[in-house]
């Protein structure tokens, strides 16, 4: 990562967020999509301040995930919906050593057997971007955890995060995650290249292996993964040696990665992390690819199909309607199209909005799903499908103080309220 990289991420955002007004509307004439969802709230119980959600469903088991603060320390905390709303709250662990950012964010995921299975970002030397990945597993519904374990052994004191965990096929925990044991100097500063690797755990937490995806890639965007029913599929931002910095995906087949490809050629070349990953989504062979540019700084999103486990993607279908700043989500649905959620700039203010595309282009209106800060401190969006049932996280900051909010939306139009 160059010297100017880390000044760069702030610079860029806050350029975004001031430019967005002015832009053009998309010039398709894409035929208007029905989609008459509406969105209800679901009240979440986070406390305040809590920020950082993250939503997983597995074999309809929806879970919310977020962090709480209590001066330096710490502590993540899940609740499982139900059928009268989010369950009260659990914790996994906490720290005065965490790593805590509005980007790299903890998750807690249920494997295919009932296990669950958690991470958080440790601390593991002064420097500010040296920390680690930490996982844990519980077996009774989150009462107990297991002692915590990283899936790398390189020990570097460097940035090892932006973790995406998944149940791995025939095996128990999957994960990728950014790592940086070849960057040179101290951290995230220093240069040399970030790496996307890969491990898996059995169900009762022990490592089965290691594997390298790809060795030279965007420093600080999230990671995307997903299961197709011919194996896994992650997604990434890549860095190629003339800082351009596209979404590149590669496959778990046949006992190896696949030699990553892009998604699209779209050549943004910005010598700087954007901190703006991309979301995937899959079912059997379909999986939808969602994402983030910034070509001649103006902010986009968009959206691809594949019918084929991700080998190939068709063109790419612009979402946003006057401008974005990313933070993309994205969910298959039952007959083939898509929800794509992100952060849209419109009227002066930033949205969450969402709104269904197809593999043919057409779209819906967008749908807000609730007004949300322009800052870094609204962190990501989620979104995730329970059922017939959309579910959304976000962090709404307000006075200087912020709170994890839920809602839902049915996806048959009916009003969801729970």
């Amino acid at each position: 990562m160059t010297p100017t990289s880390r000044l760069g991420r702030g610079v860029f955002c806050f350029a975004m967020a001031c430019s967005f007004a002015g832009l053009a509307a998309p010039t398709d004439s894409a035929r208007a999509l029905d989609w008459p969802i509406r969105v209800a709230p679901l009240l979440a119980p986070a406390a305040e301040p809590s920020a950082q959600p993250q939503l997983s469903v597995v074999a309809g088991h929806a879970i919310l995930s977020w962090i709480e603060r209590s001066g330096p320390r710490a502590t993540l905390k899940f609740a499982e919906r139900t059928t009268s709303g989010w369950s009260d709250p659990r914790v996994v662990a906490s720290g005065d050593d965490w790593f805590v950012n509005w980007a790299d964010v903890p998750s807690v995921t249920a494997l295919a057997d009932g296990t669950l299975a958690a991470h958080w970002l440790q601390k593991s030397a002064n420097s500010t971007y040296a920390y680690d990945v930490r996982l844990s597993f519980s077996q009774n519904g989150g009462r107990t955890w297991s002692p915590s374990v990283t899936p790398h052994h390189d020990g570097t004191a460097t940035e090892h995060g932006f973790a995406s965990l998944f149940p791995a096929p025939g095996a128990g925990l999957g994960l990728v995650w950014l790592d940086g044991r070849a960057m040179k100097a101290d951290g995230h500063e220093g240069h040399g290249n970030m790496s996307v690797r890969s491990a898996v755990f059995d169900p009762a937490g022990k490592q089965l292996s290691e594997a390298l995806v790809d060795d030279r890639v965007c420093e600080c965007c999230p990671t995307a993964v997903a299961v197709t029913s011919d194996g896994v599929i992650v997604a990434y931002r890549n860095r190629s040696a003339e800082e351009v910095r596209d979404i590149y995906v590669a496959r778990f087949a046949d006992g190896r990665w696949s030699e990553p490809s892009p998604v699209h050629a779209d050549r943004w070349r910005i010598n700087a992390c954007p901190v703006n990953g991309p979301a995937l989504s899959a079912r059997d062979r379909d999986v939808v690819i969602a994402w983030f540019n910034a070509l001649q700084d103006q902010g986009h999103v968009f959206a691809a199909f594949s019918r084929d486990g991700g080998r190939t993607f068709g063109t790419p279908i612009r979402i946003d309607e006057a401008g974005s700043l990313g933070r993309v989500d994205v969910e298959l649905l039952a007959d083939g199209s898509a929800a794509v959620a992100w952060i849209a700039f419109a009227e002066q203010r930033a949205q969450l909005q969402v709104r269904r595309v197809t593999p043919e282009g057409e779209r819906s209106t967008p749908v807000t799903v609730a007004g949300i800060g322009a800052t870094r401190a609204s962190g990501y969006p989620r979104l995730a499908r329970d059922g017939n049932d959309l579910l959304f996280g976000w962090t709404e900051t307000e006075n200087g103080s912020s709170r994890v909010r839920t809602a839902v939306a049915a996806l048959d139009g009916s009003a969801t309220q729970r």
